[in-house]
């Protein structure tokens, strides 16, 4: 199936300056101290609508806590002046719930730095869905059940907002359509049990609104999640649904299976001994302001650089948390222990493969 966004797979190899840069500097804190981060993800609310039955950070507890909206304007204009590229929207809340969402990503694109967010939709209004679509370079619902029922009992919300959801995916697509936005708009669902008889039904009904695309991935365990249900499991036995789901792409949708990141999930070890993307191409900002190397390890200190509310964002990186969890990262860390296809899972596969050259590279 076309997977033109390379969700399945990582796109670092279209920033080789970025990667030169590690190439030469990535054992020299001197160097490796300056190299910014290409992504970040960012969580600007802790509070969150629904109580997913597979949530990853449902460990932190729902917070209601959210980001000084001043504060971060501060930041994103330094960061993209430092080379921070883009930003998800994201988190261990529901993005959307935050008020200020709108003049943030309006200032993130006056500052050079394209946006994104991962949400459930529900909290989308008329007030704020403009901003959204008109600013963010994607838009990926997470929404994960083909009927309103198994939308609830998944979510563990009302039913009644798997149709809202869908109403939201209409207005999103219209403003796209009707302004000529760029806004990529996809569905995403997380593949179990409980949901595989609905996934095809799903498709329908996003393809009919106009969605660009269903990203259809696997479940894997977050390091401190409290729900262990899906702990295990693997998907062999969905085999026949990329073919089924295969019949829906067509020049305007695509379902987006990700076949590779399940097979994954079979391996014995990895296929690299270090994690070279942390803490380098990319950063998370909670909700409290705290900037980690790794979203993984949210709450975990030897990934914890320092606080937007307190620091300028170089003297948070170039600082002497960071320094430290590099070299933590560089000595110490098993990476036996980190979650299992993480985010950064394919970049390290590709640092690795640079790292260790094969005989035959030099004939190209």
């Amino acid at each position: 199936m076309a997977d033109e966004y390379a969700i399945d797979s990582h796109k670092l190899q279209y920033h080789p300056e970025r990667t030169s840069r590690w190439l030469q500097g990535r054992h020299d804190w001197a160097t490796a101290k300056t190299i910014y981060p290409v992504y970040m993800e960012l969580s600007p609310m802790g509070a969150c609508n629904h109580r997913c039955v597979f949530c990853s950070v449902d460990y932190i507890g729902y917070q209601n806590r959210s980001l000084d909206a001043d504060k971060l304007k501060e930041r994103l204009t330094e960061m993209g002046a430092l080379g921070v590229r883009s930003i998800m929207f994201a988190g261990e809340g529901e993005p959307s719930l935050w008020k200020p969402l709108p003049e943030i990503l309006d200032h993130c694109t006056s500052c050079g730095i394209d946006t994104s967010m991962t949400t459930n939709m529900v909290p989308f209004t008329r007030r704020n869905i403009e901003a959204f679509v008109r600013n963010c370079s994607w838009i990926k619902t997470s929404v994960n059940a083909g009927s309103p029922e198994t939308y609830a009992a998944i979510h563990r919300t009302k039913a009644a907002d798997f149709e809202r959801v869908m109403d939201n995916f209409a207005e999103a697509v219209r403003l796209r359509n009707a302004n000529r936005h760029r806004c990529t708009i996809g569905g995403q669902i997380l593949l179990l049990p409980e949901n595989a008889h609905e996934v095809y039904d799903l498709g329908v009904r996003l393809k009919a609104i106009g969605v660009d695309y269903l990203v259809v991935k696997p479940y894997t365990q977050s390091l401190y999640g409290i729900s262990h249900t899906y702990e295990n499991l693997r998907y062999e036995k969905f085999g026949e649904l990329d073919a089924r789901l295969s019949s829906l792409n067509d020049a305007n949708f695509h379902v987006i299976y990700r076949k590779h990141t399940m097979h994954k999930l079979n391996e014995e070890k990895r296929l690299y001994d270090k994690c070279y993307a942390t803490p380098f191409f990319w950063a998370y900002i909670m909700a409290d302001g705290s900037v980690y190397g790794c979203s993984a390890y949210l709450g975990n200190q030897k990934f914890r650089y320092g606080n937007i509310h307190e620091q300028g964002f170089r003297d948070i990186w170039e600082g002497e948390l960071r320094r430290q969890s590099f070299e933590f990262i560089r000595k110490d860390l098993d990476i036996s222990q980190c979650r299992v296809n993480c985010r950064m899972d394919e970049v390290n596969r590709y640092l690795w493969r640079l790292d260790h050259p094969e005989p035959h590279d030099n004939f190209i």
